[in-house]
């Protein structure tokens, strides 16, 4: 069966309407064409190359299209994303999880501004309290980069860069469910070599109740706020050839929950204090040589008082990436990486007197090298990198891409790839619930090995066609089994898909659509892995007036997706389809005016089972910028 003839009727109709939006600009293709820069990714092979000469499936998101998007926050601009999958413990601020091409939430590199983010306690990354005001552009690299980045890149890379402040900028937004918020940016004037500037961002929600009354453990139908705070500075200065930068976010999220059934209010809460930041050497050493060092820091911290528990997680490293360009036809990247990182867990429950589940170290050191080049229609990328760890010893991955220009607008790309992700924390030193679900010192890092074969089309300026398939396999995956629940590698799984996305731009009109079909799955059992769709659809459609006015329309359709059964659950959730709408208005030079509508048929949907997500919301923001 078809995934429209899985769906309901009035799914089958918005489905069909977001489809028949997303084609809409081709009868535009004989407006006066607009100057379509390329654009630029430096996460594929940790250097500039532009999206078209990548041999890897890369999205990137800029800032023109963050501020145009109907989406207010960043899970809600991935879910747009070919092969994102995105899940929600209730509304904005509660915890969220990406998976990227079926792999697990863990198994997807996040960085900001370089700087790897993940939590060493648990190796995710909640995207819940990062604002979309703060960032500049995301990269998405689909596939395994292990070669370049190391652990953790087996589904992919995620790479979040933070803005340069405007002089002074003023934003100021109100919206369902109680939202008030703000923000306030000053810099230096940009038009000199040296520069600095700082955001600081403060938004509250009243909410809604995080569950429903299906979830059968944690059901409280109280309002679950939520409120966050945030500052970022950037800033940099030129050394000789070389420029010194500097960069860093602090976010504090306050986030309310359900923990049980109780009288009255709910006082569960959440604290999450996360910081990350580098200072950056970079520029070039000969016409031919540049580099960039980067001393970076990240750590997060955790309080949830209702379960008497807290985490520390810190990170401190050091990267030195150097490019040599026109070596043997092509650019060498070579460089390494050190690391060293702490978690500490405490509990009201804990054994010792002071109540330190685990306070543990460990560090990593790395070297790689990658080597691209271009001998007429034919492209070569090619990355070998050693990782030693303190805690498992070492672990080699490699990868090696292989394309061929057949003429000037088709491309076709081979690549493989190898992954792996390190034990974190938890998994290691956990002592566990009740002498059941402890953490194992002798787990060995997660691996994977994937193929992809893709396609890039590209038959005029204003159309882009991207075929992506792959084939991921991972072993040694961290399960907890046996007697007790102990941490164990003793689980496979399986992650197929194909991937298929357009994209159109071309004078007032842009827009695009994408496909996913995938089939992650337990490879021993061949369960559907929890939470991921099988099929999604994802459209979107731009307007811009040019006289200051611009109009955006959103859809996703999403299928049924597996989940934890219970007594009255019986482990599906349901298929659903999600249209936004956004406009807005430069009414005055330095004025604009924002208004979205999200959820615009008030779609009642899951993204787990439990937990409610949000009906037909509003927002509006008003913003000032010199």
């Amino acid at each position: 069966m078809t995934f429209l003839q899985l769906a309901s009727p009035v799914l089958r109709r918005r489905v069909l309407a977001t489809s028949i939006a997303s084609i809409f600009p081709f009868v535009a293709v004989h407006a006066d064409p607009a100057i379509n820069l390329p654009r630029v990714d430096v996460t594929a092979v940790r250097h500039a190359q532009t999206v078209d000469d990548s041999l890897a499936s890369v999205t990137v998101i800029d800032r023109a299209e963050i501020e145009k998007s109907p989406a207010v926050d960043v899970i809600g601009l991935l879910a747009q994303q070919a092969g994102v999958d995105i899940s929600r413990t209730g509304g904005r601020g509660q915890s969220s999880t990406v998976f990227l091409r079926g792999a697990n939430s863990n198994q997807t590199l996040v960085l900001i501004d370089g700087i790897r983010v993940a939590s060493a306690s648990n190796s995710t990354f909640d995207f819940a309290n990062i604002p979309l005001d703060q960032i500049d552009r995301i990269e998405i690299v689909r596939g395994p980069r292990a070669a370049f980045w190391g652990s953790d890149a087996i589904g992919g890379v995620i790479q979040i860069f933070t803005r340069n402040p405007r002089p002074v900028e003023i934003r100021a937004e109100v919206g369902s469910y109680g939202e008030r918020g703000g923000e306030l940016s000053v810099a230096t004037p940009t038009d000199n070599d040296s520069h600095l500037g700082f955001t600081v961002h403060n938004d509250s929600l009243r909410g809604f109740s995080a569950t429903g009354p299906d979830n059968p453990f944690s059901f409280n139908p109280d309002d679950d706020g939520f409120h966050n705070r945030s500052a970022s500075l950037r800033g940099s200065i030129p050394l000789g050839s070389q420029s010194l930068g500097i960069s860093a976010i602090r976010t504090v999220g306050d986030a309310m929950f359900d923990s049980g059934p109780v009288v009255g209010k709910d006082p569960s809460r959440s604290n999450a204090i996360n910081t990350s930041g580098g200072v950056t050497l970079s520029g070039p050493l000969t016409p031919r040589w540049s580099q960039s060092l980067v001393l970076g820091s990240a750590t997060e911290d955790l309080d949830t008082p209702v379960f008497g528990s807290q985490t520390r997680s810190r990170r401190t490293s050091l990267d030195w990436v150097n490019t040599l360009a026109a070596v043997v036809g092509g650019t060498v990247t070579f460089g390494g990486n050190w690391q060293h990182e702490s978690g500490t867990s405490l509990s009201e429950f804990a054994a010792s007197p002071d109540g330190v589940e685990y306070a543990r170290t460990q560090s990593n050191a790395a070297g790689f090298v990658g080597y691209g080049a271009t001998f007429g229609p034919q492209l070569v990328e090619l990355a070998l990198r050693h990782d030693h760890n303190s805690q498992f010893g070492g672990a080699t991955t490699g990868s090696a891409a292989w394309g061929w220009q057949i003429t000037q607008t088709t491309k076709l790309r081979l690549s493989w790839g190898q992954g792996f992700r390190a034990p974190s924390f938890d998994e290691l030193y956990s002592p566990g619930f009740f002498g059941e679900f402890a953490g194992n010192p002798g787990l060995q890092p997660e691996r994977s090995q994937s193929f992809e074969a893709g396609l890039d089309f590209k038959p005029s300026a204003a159309n882009t066609f991207k075929l992506s398939a792959w084939r991921t396999r991972v072993s040694n995956l961290i399960a907890f089994d046996g007697p007790n629940f102990d941490a164990l590698n003793i689980a496979r799984a399986a992650l197929d898909g194909v991937e298929l996305s357009w994209h159109y731009s071309r004078g007032p009109w842009s827009g695009g659509s994408s496909i996913t079909v995938q089939d992650p799955r337990d490879a021993d059992t061949g369960a559907q892995l929890l939470r991921r769709p099988k099929r999604k659809l994802a459209a979107d459609l731009r307007y811009d007036f040019g006289n200051g006015l611009d109009l955006a329309v959103d859809g996703l359709a999403v299928s049924a997706r597996q989940d934890f059964p219970n007594d009255n659950f019986n482990g599906v959730l349901h298929s659903y389809a999600l249209v936004n709408l956004a406009a807005g208005w430069k009414f005055a030079p330095r004025w604009r005016l924002e208004a979205r509508l999200g959820n615009l048929f008030d779609e009642h949907y899951a993204l787990a089972q439990g937990y409610n997500t949000p009906g037909r919301n509003g927002e509006v923001s008003l913003s000032w910028s010199e």
